[in-house]
């Protein structure tokens, strides 16, 4: 099949490479001219030397040739991107194939989770065709052939085999999962707990600090994740809690990194221009409280790395107002 990537970060060209060792054709589109020469040239990113891209593979900033004749789209752009990518699209042409999402992230203002976003600039024609694939994977890992469990999910069954037909591989191991809602949410939100353990190593708290956060936190994305319609089960998988314990562990994290630096006194601008790579949980704190809000829950993690990023709250302070809230019963 010819596949249209859409995205040449570490993850999507991670990624890409995988679909075309299956003996696919894949199209990598991006909007960076020099990155495309150097990738077509070398066949390796930046930011997983040694590793060279495999099968037939082929880099453009022509979006158009990417999509032309395309039999599956994959987007591995970013939450924030995704929109703008797909009103191009549309104005390109009608999609009939299926679509998969890589990236994870909550869109700011409207809500949505990218599967619905999709939807919203593409039309409601597309649902049926819309799948995900998400879990505990670092592009580091994915590409070297080390073992990984993924989940991959949809609207619908057919999109659910697509997602496990075309990532799967001896060493990418993927369960199928119908509750796209808890996927999606999960692997959204545990960006934001990942940032506050990053912060919590940065301060050397210790272990225990890490794992108090990491087990709250689950329990923060349960109630939101539940409150609009995810199963709580799907919370407790690999989307959830799996991707949740490798993602706030570590440094390979680029949001567990970014918190870190945030605690060694860095602004947010500084810290993002160190990693260089976009950090979801940043955008995606914005997107949650309010959602939280909205809602009427208590998202008191979430709320003290929104101040820690965007109130400029000291991270020392923040710690201590978590450990001075009211205790109440631990309910999971």
């Amino acid at each position: 099949m010819k596949i249209a990537f859409l995205g040449t970060g570490a993850w999507g060209f991670c990624l890409a490479s995988l679909i075309a060792s299956k003996n696919h054709h894949v199209v990598s589109w991006t909007t960076k001219s020099d990155l495309a020469k150097r990738l077509e040239e070398t066949r390796e990113h930046e930011s997983l030397p040694g590793q060279k891209s495999v099968g037939n593979m082929t880099f453009t900033t022509d979006l158009n040739k990417a999509l032309f004749q395309a039999d599956i789209i994959v987007e591995a752009v970013t939450s924030s991107g995704i929109r703008p990518v797909f009103e191009k699209i549309k104005q390109i042409e009608t999609i009939k194939v299926p679509i998969i999402i890589t990236s994870k992230g909550i869109e700011q203002k409207s809500g949505l989770i990218l599967p619905e976003v999709i939807q919203h600039v593409l039309g409601q024609e597309t649902r049926e065709n819309i799948g995900v694939m998400s879990g505990p994977s670092f592009a580091h890992d994915v590409i070297r052939g080390l073992p990984t469990s993924v989940v991959g999910s949809g609207y619908s069954q057919q999109a659910i085999k697509a997602v496990c037909d075309l990532f799967g591989t001896k060493t990418f191991r993927i369960y199928p999962n119908s509750d796209i809602l808890g996927v999606c949410y999960g692997g959204a939100l545990k960006n934001i707990i990942a940032i506050a353990c990053g912060i919590s190593e940065g301060l050397a708290f210790g272990m225990s600090a890490i794992a108090s956060l990491i087990t709250r936190g689950l329990h923060e994305i349960s109630k939101l994740a539940r409150h609009f319609g995810a199963r709580q089960e799907t919370l407790y998988g690999l989307s959830g809690m799996g991707d949740l314990c490798m993602t706030s562990s570590s440094l390979l994290s680029r949001n567990f990194r970014f918190g870190h630096l945030l605690a060694q006194g860095l602004t947010e601008e500084e810290a993002k221009m160190k990693i260089g790579m976009v950090i979801e949980g940043a955008y995606t704190t914005i997107s949650a409280l309010e959602l939280g809000k909205k809602a009427g829950l208590e998202m008191p993690i979430t709320e003290m790395v929104y101040k820690i990023i965007y109130e400029k709250l000291d991270p020392k302070i923040a710690a201590l107002e978590l450990m001075q809230r009211a205790i109440k019963e631990e309910h999971l």
